[in-house]
């Protein structure tokens, strides 16, 4: 954890600045088929890695070795969407933006991505092109394509039926929800400001919206967090879209004594029966732990800076300071990705307790092997995926994958399936 590392400080947004401000991160894992269930259905338990400056998604083993299966382009409209993009100022203007501000310098073509339940097909949301599109995981090609209200789409999650996967629009604040089959929109709602994190609970009765707010702009001193704008937990009935339930975190902070954190949620991490969920907030080395029934922050959990980390809050990445949580299956452990300050970490749930500090290079992400044994963190940095066993705290394995990536879920894809790639 000591050595050195150049941070990259975020361009500037130039003419985008007063027009868009987008964020980047965090999910749960879509219900899949249970172990027998894939068999039985012929398929094959798999992880995507969303390779967010490449445009592509890495096919990886979901345990065990992690080994790379295959590669799916996710733009292969790239041409035509660019052309669109160049004939309207005000889609440019946005696409820029996007470029030079979460993008650090680089469009972002991939953001989230589950399968269908057949396997057939990888519905992924694509920042730089404000949509989501279904890919055809045996041809490559484009089944159905969304646009997105506004300018940018960000996370996602899927129904634990399979059947619908809501998308967050960070500038609109919108939440579509949408048929995965067919890409028509079923419903949608407003969340609070540049919604992001999204995921179902109650056997998917329910759906929670964590928006994260203005995070692009160089206004991270504290006593000016009031322009970071409406930072709330949105949640809705997950058949009608009315909204069931609105938690502002900031009374909840304040009432916990901590009026000093940010109330931007970032990543989360329910326990198994939905009881008690974790949280991280912008700018903190740590994260929360909250009563959903008593409606009140219990416990929080400081972990340990990098002492090779800046402490000017502007150079870190979309107002990240950690940024990435899973739980291991049983909800005994919590996997912590430390994002700039370049570790990860297992902690234990019940003493809040850290395990050894993995050396990992900008973190991004953090989601549960298909066998539940091991952490995967996806380390933006040095463009690879690493595991880590939820028993020991330690490494088990490194698998390099594409460039920067960002989000790993676990899918499926049929057994016999070779990347279109390998088919031409």
């Amino acid at each position: 954890m000591s050595r050195p590392r150049a941070r990259r400080r975020l361009l500037p947004f130039v003419l985008a600045t007063a027009l868009v401000a987008v964020a980047a991160t965090a999910g749960v894992a879509a219900a899949v088929p249970g172990p027998g269930d894939e068999e039985a259905a012929g398929l094959r338990e798999v992880m995507f890695v969303g390779n967010n400056w490449d445009g592509t998604a890495d096919v990886i083993e979901s345990s065990g070795s992690f080994e790379k299966l295959g590669r799916i382009n996710v733009i292969p409209d790239k041409q035509e969407r660019l052309d669109e993009i160049y004939a309207d100022p005000v889609k440019l203007l946005f696409f820029l933006g996007i470029r030079n501000g979460p993008g650090e310098g680089h469009d972002q073509f991939v953001d989230d991505m589950y399968s269908t339940p057949d396997g057939t097909a990888m519905v992924v949301s694509r920042p730089s092109f404000a949509d989501v599109v279904s890919i055809d995981v045996a041809t490559g090609k484009i089944n159905w394509r969304f646009p997105v209200s506004g300018h940018r789409s960000d996370h996602m999650a899927v129904s634990p039926d399979g059947k619908r996967v809501a998308v967050s629009a960070s500038t609109s604040n919108t939440v579509h929800v949408l048929d995965i089959g067919t890409g028509k929109e079923a419903g949608s709602f407003k969340a609070g400001d540049k919604p992001h994190e999204n995921v179902f609970t109650d056997g998917g009765k329910y759906l929670w919206n964590m928006s994260i707010g203005e995070v692009n702009t160089a206004a991270d001193d504290p006593w000016l967090d009031w322009t970071k704008g409406d930072r709330k937990i949105t949640v809705v009935d997950a058949a009608t879209f009315k909204e069931a339930k609105v938690i502002d975190m900031r009374d909840r902070l304040d009432a916990f004594g901590r009026k000093d954190l940010s109330d931007a949620v970032r990543p989360v991490a329910f326990t198994p029966d939905e009881s008690t969920l974790y949280f991280q907030v912008s700018f903190f080395n740590g994260f929360l732990e909250y009563d959903v029934a008593a409606d009140k922050i219990t416990r929080v959990k400081t972990l340990p800076k990098n002492p090779d980390t800046s402490e000017d809050r502007t150079t870190w990445v979309n107002d990240s300071r950690h940024h990435g949580m899973s739980m291991s299956p049983d909800g005994d452990k919590l996997c912590v990705a430390g994002t700039m300050d370049d570790y990860a970490t297992v902690v234990d749930r019940d003493t809040l307790q850290e395990g050894p500090l993995v050396d990992a290079s900008k973190p991004y992400w953090a989601t549960v092997s298909g066998d539940g044994k091991s952490c995967v963190i996806s380390e933006s940095g040095s463009d690879q995926v690493t595991a880590i066993d939820f028993a020991t705290g330690e490494k088990t394995a490194s698998v390099p994958v594409g460039d920067h990536p960002q989000r790993v879920r676990i899918a499926h894809v049929p057994d016999d399936w070779t990347s279109p790639a390998a088919r031409r």
